[in-house]
């Protein structure tokens, strides 16, 4: 199944907007204004007005974990914009972040809307200024039932993601250098990208050399939290808004539970193999995710990972598969798979000014999550 096979839902919908608004740190910027500069930018990118979007989809609403995970919930941007949706929905239980671009196929699929706006929206690097610090942040949602048996022993997010790179490390073989390799290449997308928040020029032995956070995983490894929007249209695909050569297909959705689960999903519902993509935009909450998703994504073979990306060269901008081609959210900053989607419709495009893969590709998979909070997609020209 490819392309327009009327059994998908994916076939019915296309992407016909992106925006952001300004991205980056302790901006200081009401986010319901970041919203409103992502959301606008998206519809005019589009051709369309506010008047035209009758639905909404947004992750994960009006409320998130902790302070500043969350910037405008869907009704708050109906209202803020003057919006008269037929549709929208806005939930935290979602298949991983993107699970709100899924939801959105399927309202246009099924034929509840013809635009709907999809946005993200964070302001998590003020709210740790607001409150002193991200210490201070996290504590404030330790109360939460899944945490109150390892907060007392000061485990955090941070050490989940130690462990997992240990038992990754472990049962791989591969060693922290490949896990900086994700890292330092993603600088270098980086420098390339003016919304990224962090440019400066990043070797290897900075890496290697830099504060530990979590055993093997140190600062560079994790990663940045921002202020920033960014939004989608996704419109019914054969519509006025519909251009070729702008409109980006969505050819293959994985929804299901598990980086493997979401990835065999996605690789079900399409023709295409993995050998066909083109450029890969990767979670990387953590660098060892992006190892993770390679492999689940079959992009390269099951514990290969590490060796894949060493030396950078293969996940360069002119090397075999460009990974996170916008500095991804270890220098571009934490929008949680959106970012990551933002750029794949550029590259797509053949818009990305100054780190443009050539020749521009023409599929692109795109992920966002971890364990059974997972999603990806697969996207064409």
């Amino acid at each position: 199944m490819t392309g327009t096979d009327p059994r998908k839902p994916e076939s019915a919908a296309v992407i016909t907007g992106i925006g952001t608004s300004a991205i980056g740190r302790r901006l200081g910027v009401d986010p319901w204004r970041l919203t409103a500069d992502a959301a606008l930018a998206a519809i005019a990118d589009a051709g369309l007005t506010p008047a035209d979007i009758d639905g909404v989809s947004t992750y994960p609403g009006e409320i998130g974990s902790t302070p500043g995970i969350t910037g405008a919930g869907a009704d708050d941007v109906r209202v803020l914009l003057g919006l008269r949706p037929r549709w929208y929905t806005g939930a935290r239980e979602l298949p991983g972040q993107l699970g709100a671009v899924v939801n959105a196929v399927l309202a246009v699929a099924g034929g509840l809307a013809d635009h709907v706006l999809c946005f993200r929206t964070v302001w998590e690097s003020t709210a740790q200024t607001q409150l002193g610090g991200r210490s201070e942040t996290v504590a404030a949602s330790l109360a939460h039932e899944r945490t109150q048996w390892t907060a007392p022993y000061g485990a955090g997010y941070a050490t989940y993601g130690g462990l997992q790179a240990q038992r990754y490390l472990h049962d791989t073989g591969s060693t922290r250098a490949h896990l900086g390799q994700v890292a330092v290449t993603a600088r270098a997308h980086a420098a390339r990208n003016p919304q990224a928040v962090y440019r400066t020029p990043m070797t290897l032995d900075d890496y290697l050399g830099a504060r530990m956070i979590s055993d093997p995983l140190c600062i560079y490894d994790c990663d940045v939290p921002v202020d920033g929007a960014i939004a989608f249209v996704i419109s019914r695909a054969g519509g006025l808004a519909d251009i070729p050569g702008r409109s980006v297909a969505l050819e293959a959705i994985g929804s299901a539970p598990g980086f493997d689960a979401a990835a065999d999903m996605l690789w079900s519902r399409t023709g295409l193999k993995p050998s066909d993509v083109g450029i890969a935009q990767l979670y990387d909450g953590f660098s060892v995710l992006a190892l993770r998703w390679l492999e689940a994504l079959r992009l390269c073979p099951r514990g290969d990972g590490g060796r894949f990306v060493e030396g950078g060269h293969r996940i360069a901008l002119d090397g075999e598969l460009p990974l996170n081609t916008n500095g991804g959210q270890l220098s571009a900053g934490r929008l949680h798979g959106f970012g990551g989607l933002h750029e794949a419709c550029l590259q797509l495009r053949g818009a990305a000014d100054g780190r443009q893969v050539t020749p521009h590709p023409h599929v692109a998979v795109v992920s966002s999550g971890a364990e059974a909070f997972t999603s990806a997609l697969l996207l064409t020209l």
